[in-house]
């Protein structure tokens, strides 16, 4: 069925007004909340056997697929092979607080206040919301959440940022399409009163976010296990990316929706010195890696691109060059 402005609609700008579980991609926030709590550290390793024993026993996915766990892993590890188990024993010690914690501080769950009319929230699962709901959370509800189910459903642009702020030393990054206005005189309009302009028309609330001052150390960790996933032998993305010029950090995901799975890659890019954070989500796309495959092609080209233009710093504004 594709109705106009229904679910499966093409008009649906599905960047901003579309909100989808976030599945394994969203286990960097998992690792971040789990070591600035102290749940867990850098070096221990948790061992997988395969389904853990608490809650209602979920599996790991590489038991439902092999019938084993993946063994002892540290962090690190543990996003490089996408380990559910790992983060199972995470949210069992911390608890769905910390995680609530800072995946509202990488802004998930929010608007990003973009300048495009129609973005929707999406959902961020735990108590809070529960709250709000008159609904009681659960430890089951926990061990769902922290591997990026349950009501946990984000924007692509949402899932960006996000990125965006690992690969920035886990400092806010604010989301927008506007580089710069000139007045027919050729002057830039003064950014304060555009963002007030902004905010006016499309209803934003100004939001003041507290800088959680994440240690670069754990940022550090997550991100070494972002780099392994497309460059050492096992990483969920590293059968995409073993030859590939430019060093990417990254993460696959494969999200259940109903009876669909959603498939995910998040990255940035180049990873020593990051220039561009991607997100590329297909709707019923099965695995993460075909979406790996998708990325590679968008660095490929962003790098090409970036090689091939050369800024006329002569140029003047297009008004200057009206009057003139």
């Amino acid at each position: 069925m594709n109705t106009l402005g229904g679910e499966e609609s093409a008009l649906v700008n599905r960047a901003i007004q579309s909100a989808y579980a976030p599945g394994s991609t969203f286990k960097m926030v998992s690792a971040i909340a789990g070591l600035e709590s102290g749940a867990i550290n850098s070096t221990e390793t948790i061992y997988d056997t395969g389904i853990y024993p608490h809650g209602y026993n979920p599996r790991c996915w590489i038991y439902s697929s092999y019938g084993r766990g993946h063994g002892a892993l540290n962090v690190s590890g543990a996003i490089k092979n996408s380990c559910n188990y790992f983060f199972y024993e995470v949210i069992t010690r911390m608890g769905i607080e910390n995680l609530e914690k800072y995946a509202t501080y990488f802004g998930l769950g929010q608007k990003t206040n973009i300048e495009l009319p129609g973005e929707v929230s999406g959902t961020l699962a735990g108590k809070t919301l529960y709250d709000t709901l008159g609904k009681t959370w659960y430890y089951g509800n926990s061990l769902s959440a922290v591997i990026g189910q349950a009501e946990n459903n984000f924007t692509p642009l949402q899932m960006a940022r996000y990125i965006a702020m690992l690969a920035n030393g886990g400092k806010n990054v604010n989301v927008s399409i506007v580089k710069d206005i000139i007045d027919v005189n050729g002057q830039s309009i003064d950014k304060e009163e555009l963002k007030k302009y902004i905010q006016e028309k499309l209803n934003i609330e100004k939001v003041n976010k507290e800088d959680l001052n994440i240690k670069k150390s754990n940022l550090d960790v997550v991100l070494e296990g972002m780099k392994s996933v497309t460059t050492e032998t096992g990483g969920t993305a590293y059968g995409v990316f073993k030859d590939f010029d430019i060093e990417v950090g990254g993460k696959t995901g494969s999200a259940e929706a109903g009876d669909k799975v959603n498939a995910w890659f998040v990255g940035f890019a180049p990873y020593d010195d990051p220039e561009i954070a991607i997100v590329v989500m297909v709707e019923n796309g099965a695995h993460g890696s075909y979406t790996a495959e998708v990325t590679k092609e968008i660095v490929k080209e962003y790098f090409n691109l970036k090689d091939e233009i050369k800024e006329d710093v002569t140029a003047k504004p297009y008004t200057e060059q009206q009057n003139n």
